[in-house]
């Protein structure tokens, strides 16, 4: 079973980037496709960005363009670059990871098995 943990959130300003970091242990991260989820409260679980074993990459429509995001399988981690962020962006931003999903399956938060604690992301106007 693979724990996972985030970091790299925080306060930053309209236009700013960030690079939010997933680290996986107790299993190898080339075990799991992987995926980013933002939450706000009140809202559900939204999905931000997905990358496969093969590296093959999907993102949510609010994010195509100015998020990417990346695999390290030697460091265990995952990443999401976040560029030219907006205050829409603000959320709690979880890492997910399950072993390999159909394609139908990425973009949904329950058909993750796995997912971290979440670190805040707050963009000021």
């Amino acid at each position: 079973q693979v724990q996972l943990a985030e970091s790299g959130g925080g306060l930053v300003q309209t236009g700013d980037s960030l690079r939010l970091s997933c680290a996986a242990s107790g299993r190898p991260l080339n075990d799991y496709d992987m995926a980013w989820f933002r939450q706000v409260p009140g809202k559900e679980r939204e999905f931000v960005a997905a990358i496969r074993r093969s590296r093959h990459t999907y993102y949510g429509d609010p994010v195509k363009d100015r998020f990417t995001m990346s695999r390290d399988n030697s460091k265990n981690t995952a990443y999401l670059q976040m560029n030219s962020l907006k205050v829409e962006d603000s959320a709690v931003y979880f890492c997910a990871g399950s072993r390999t999903l159909i394609l139908s399956q990425l973009r949904r938060a329950d058909a993750y098995h796995y997912w971290g604690q979440g670190t805040q992301v707050t963009v000021s106007s």
